[in-house]
């Protein structure tokens, strides 16, 4: 398995937008509105299943699952590429900013939103 970085991603994308002429239809708006509907289509996958079930996906269904997630990274990485994100830093940043929030000493095995802990 090859692993691509997100700067490799961004191009991918940016190729396949670009070939097509669907620049002017990727409006910000337009990609966080798409955003949404395609993280949806995630949820519909695990709708109604239990917690088990949810784990344990049969391959089709895995596949399928990972069609979604894919079609979620990339309107991700198109959003971050209209609006100049810089995705890796943004994450890194956003990361310490979770540590900040979510101590160990306080989080550690607990479910609980920062402003619970």
């Amino acid at each position: 398995m090859t692993s691509m970085t997100l700067e490799e991603l961004r191009s991918l994308v940016r190729d396949f937008v670009e070939e097509r002429e669907w620049t002017p239809f990727h409006t910000p708006k337009n990609l966080a509105m798409t955003l949404s509907v395609e993280a949806a289509e995630v949820l519909e996958h695990f709708l109604w299943l239990t917690p088990e079930e949810s784990a344990a996906l049969p391959a089709d269904k895995r596949e399928a699952v990972a069609h979604e997630l894919a079609d979620v990274l990339l309107v991700l990485t198109r959003l971050a590429d209209r609006l100049d994100v810089d995705l890796a830093q943004a994450f890194r940043d956003k990361m310490v900013l979770n540590r900040a929030k979510y101590p160990v000493e306080k989080a550690r095995g607990k479910a609980l939103k920062y402003t619970e802990l």
